[in-house]
C-alpha cells in the first residue's frame, strides 16, 4: 500500500467533501484593465486571456493567486503567480484560499475547469466564463495531508513529463531541421544534367472546381477543399468532410482519381501558395473546390505524382511561385502561369529514391500515429491518466 493509500484509509475512508470554488477562494474577482494596456519590458506581470503573461508598469494585486482566462481562444487557461501583478478585465483572479493547498487546487483546475466551461457555456456562442459559473465549480477536498501527498506525486510527474517532453521536442526540432536540409539537397538539381519541362507538358491543370456557395444544382456530394490540401500531404476517402451541391457534369469534370495532384493557387500569404497533396486512391462521389487546382498527369505514374508533390516544396519551386505570384492583400498564381512552372525530368529510379527518403522523414516528424509527436502526446496522456486517478474521490 502506498503512502497516499494509507493516508486516505486513515483520514477519509468514507469519501471526501466537495465545496464550491466560492467557499475555497475568499476572493474571486477580475482585473480592471484593457488588454492593450501592456508595456514592453514593464516591471510587473500582466495577465490577459492569452496563455502567456505580458508586462506592465503598474500593479493592482500583491498576493498568491490563480489566474483564469475568462474568454477567447485560451478560455479556461490557468496561470499561477505570487507577488505583484496586474490583470485584464476578463481575467479572473482567485486568491485568499481556504481549506486547500494552493498547488492541489491548481492541479484540479488545470485538469477539469476547461471541460466544465465548455459544458456550461451557451451552445452556439463563443465560450466564456461568468462569475456564477466559476463560483459554483465544485472541488473535492480531502484532508490537507492527502492533498499535499497528491501535490508531491503530481509535481514530480509534471517535472519528469516536462523534462522528457522538452527532450523529445528538441529531438523533433532537430529532425525537422534535418528533414528540411535533406529535402533541399534532394530536390536541388543541376540544370546541365536534367531537362526541365513546363507543368503543361506533364499533365492537364484544371481550375474550374465546384463553388460551395451555389445551391442550384442536383445532388449533394462531398467536397475536397482548400483546408484539406493545406493540412494533408496525401488524400484518401476519409479526408473530405464538407458537402456541396453539384450536377452530373461537375461530378465528371471535377472527379478525383489516384495520382491526382491538388494544390493551392492563391492565399493571403505567398508562402501558402502551392501547398500540394496527392490522392492515394479514387475518391468516388466527391468533387474538388474552385479554390484549389488539379494536375492530372497525361501518363499515369503514382511515383511521379508523389515526386512532383515534394518538388512543390523545393526552393526552386518556391522561387518560381514568387516570380509568378500577383496581388496586394491576397496573392495568387493564375492558371496560365502555373502551366509555365518548370519541373525537372528526373529518372524514375531517382524519383523513387527521393520519395522513399522524404516519406520516411515525413512520417517520423509529422505522423501523429507514429514517431516523435506521438511519443510527446503519449506522455501527456499518461500524465492525465494518473492525474485523473489521483483526483477522483468518493463523496463523503
Amino acid at each position: 500500500m502506498s503512502k497516499l493509500d494509507e493516508l486516505i484509509a486513515e483520514l477519509c475512508p468514507d469519501g471526501v467533501e466537495y465545496k464550491n470554488l466560492k467557499e475555497i477562494c475568499g476572493t474571486i474577482t477580475t482585473g480592471k484593465l484593457n488588454a492593450n494596456a501592456m508595456v514592453e519590458n514593464g516591471k510587473y506581470a500582466f495577465f490577459t486571456c492569452d496563455a502567456t503573461p505580458f508586462r506592465i508598469d503598474s500593479y493592482a494585486f500583491d498576493t498568491e493567486a490563480i489566474l483564469v482566462s475568462g474568454n477567447g481562444s485560451q478560455v479556461g487557461h490557468i496561470n499561477y503567480y505570487k507577488g505583484k501583478f496586474n490583470a485584464y478585465q476578463r481575467t479572473y483572479v482567485l486568491s485568499n484560499f481556504n481549506y486547500t493547498d494552493v498547488k492541489y487546487l491548481l492541479h484540479y483546475l488545470k485538469g477539469y475547469l476547461r471541460d466544465y466551461i465548455m459544458a456550461h457555456s451557451k451552445k452556439g456562442s463563443v465560450p466564456y466564463i461568468t462569475l456564477p459559473m466559476l463560483q459554483n465549480f465544485k472541488i473535492p477536498l480531502p484532508p490537507l495531508a492527502v492533498q499535499q501527498e497528491i501535490v508531491r506525486i503530481l509535481d514530480n510527474f509534471t517535472e519528469l513529463t516536462a523534462e522528457l517532453t522538452a527532450e523529445l521536442t528538441a529531438e523533433l526540432t532537430a529532425r525537422r531541421k534535418q528533414y528540411e536540409y535533406y529535402k533541399d539537397k534532394l530536390l536541388e538539381f543541376d540544370k546541365s544534367n536534367f531537362a526541365y519541362v513546363p507543368l503543361s507538358k506533364m499533365g492537364l491543370i484544371s481550375g474550374a472546381g465546384v463553388d460551395k456557395k451555389k445551391n442550384d444544382n442536383e445532388m449533394t456530394i462531398r467536397l475536397l477543399n482548400f483546408v484539406d490540401i493545406f493540412k494533408n500531404k496525401y488524400i484518401n476517402s476519409s479526408v473530405p468532410n464538407m458537402v456541396v451541391t453539384a450536377n452530373e457534369r461537375q461530378l465528371i469534370n471535377c472527379n478525383i482519381i489516384r495520382g491526382d495532384i491538388f494544390f493551392t493557387p492563391s492565399s493571403e500569404t505567398i508562402d501558402e501558395i502551392g501547398k500540394a497533396a496527392v490522392a492515394l486512391e479514387d475518391i468516388v462521389d466527391c468533387v474538388y473546390s474552385y479554390h484549389i487546382m488539379r494536375l492530372r498527369l497525361y501518363e499515369y505514374d503514382f511515383i511521379t505524382s508523389k515526386f512532383i508533390r515534394y518538388y512543390f516544396e523545393s526552393r526552386e519551386m518556391r522561387n518560381q511561385i514568387n516570380k509568378y505570384s500577383q496581388g496586394i492583400t491576397r496573392f495568387g498564381v493564375n492558371k496560365s502561369n502555373w502551366e509555365k512552372i518548370l519541373i525537372p525530368l528526373v529518372p524514375k529510379q531517382e524519383q523513387e529514391r527521393i520519395v522513399a527518403i522524404l516519406d520516411r522523414f515525413d512520417a517520423l516528424c509529422n505522423d501523429l500515429t507514429s514517431g516523435l509527436p506521438a511519443e510527446i502526446e503519449a506522455r501527456q496522456k499518461q500524465y492525465e491518466y494518473y492525474r485523473n486517478k489521483l483526483l477522483t474521490f468518493d463523496r463523503g
